[in-house]
């Protein structure tokens, strides 16, 4: 399980609305039939329209100033693994998204009206998607990069010279192209990969919209906040702040579990993927002590997510590679963050 939380941008500024986001998490509901739509649902409703996530979030912006956001994007990302384990099922997914929102309120060290904050003290709705596209920051599409921009000089040429603006070799050049096309590095069932594509693979995910402010209009609750748990004066009177990122995304992985008896490997749980960002010392001496089944399975996983592995996993911990594993680390990360595996 891969989860994210961002708060929503347009450049350097925060958004002011969410028609945007709302209308970008539309896109896959064009051309389909009524009975294949996914609507947005949040804890107690289903079916909720664009027009009306748009109007209740963006109503719910009290006193916010331009530099602050005004709502947050959670993306929850399960593994092919964990999707298997529920058969791609909306239901499922609806379900797990209504009990991981309550493990998000539990996750504030807040009090409203000197209780702790509860379900019914937040705005959210959210949306299951089934696909994913390649984007222009994707390695994959910057890598093919070279071949695009020489494909596109290629095509203009043709173009010219068709216009009659431009002497040239037209068969030539396609056939250059033809050539370029599969040279690219990067390809997707046979054709080069560009930005806008839709990547391969199970790919269900879905994405929450939460308010910044609570459902009264009138406190703030930030998950970005760089406190885990603390108090500070405000107006005179002690105030509780702080939310516990890790310990919500801990307690997801969990809920999954428990919900739907997912036995979950060493490689998919969280504490091995920050180990295996942070500490990767830890990381392998975990992974050599496991039985082995369990590692099997965890180097398979590891495999299946494109991650840089070393030449060849040590049997014991003392004989680690740790410089070389260090230098793939870079790598690894962002096939981490771009991968569904979530490890």
């Amino acid at each position: 399980m891969y989860i994210t939380i961002t708060p929503q941008k347009v450049g350097g500024t925060y958004s002011q609305s969410s028609a945007d986001f709302v209308g970008y998490l539309e896109k896959e509901n064009q051309g389909l039939e009524q009975e294949d739509l996914e609507h947005f649902f949040n804890q107690y409703g289903d079916e909720i329209s664009a027009e009306d996530v748009i109007r209740d979030i963006d109503g719910n912006g009290a006193k916010l100033k331009k530099t602050e956001p005004k709502f947050y994007s959670i993306t929850v990302s399960p593994s092919k693994y964990e999707l298997k384990k529920i058969a791609q099922s909306s239901v499922d997914l609806k379900t797990y998204t209504r009990e991981i929102m309550k493990d998000y309120v539990g996750s504030f060290n807040r009090e409203i009206n000197g209780k702790p904050i509860t379900i019914n003290d937040i705005k959210y709705y959210a949306k299951i998607e089934h696909q994913r596209t390649f984007k222009g920051t994707d390695k994959a599409v910057k890598e093919n990069q070279p071949y695009a921009s020489r494909i596109l000089d290629l095509k203009t040429n043709i173009r010219k010279i068709e216009e009659g603006r431009l002497e040239g070799n037209i068969p030539r050049m396609k056939a250059e192209i033809l050539k370029l096309e599969q040279a690219a590095p990067h390809q997707l069932d046979g054709k080069r990969i560009v930005q806008g594509m839709a990547k391969g693979g199970d790919q269900t995910h879905i994405h929450i919209i939460v308010s910044r402010k609570d459902a009264s209009n009138t406190f703030s609750l930030s998950p970005g906040s760089k406190y885990k748990a603390s108090e500070t004066e405000m107006h005179g009177k002690t105030v509780k702040r702080g939310f516990d990122r890790d310990g919500f995304f801990k307690n997801a992985e969990k809920r999954f579990d428990t919900l739907y008896g997912y036995q979950r490997n060493f490689a998919e749980t969280y504490t091995a993927r920050n180990n295996f960002k942070n500490h990767p010392k830890l990381y392998f001496a975990a992974l050599m002590k496991l039985p082995t089944n369990e590692k099997a399975i965890a180097l398979k996983i590891m495999r299946a997510g494109n991650i840089p592995m070393l030449p060849s996993i040590p049997v014991t911990p003392n004989k680690l590679a740790i410089k070389l594993f260090n230098k793939l680390r870079k790598g690894a990360e962002v096939a981490i963050k771009s991968s569904s595996i979530g490890i």
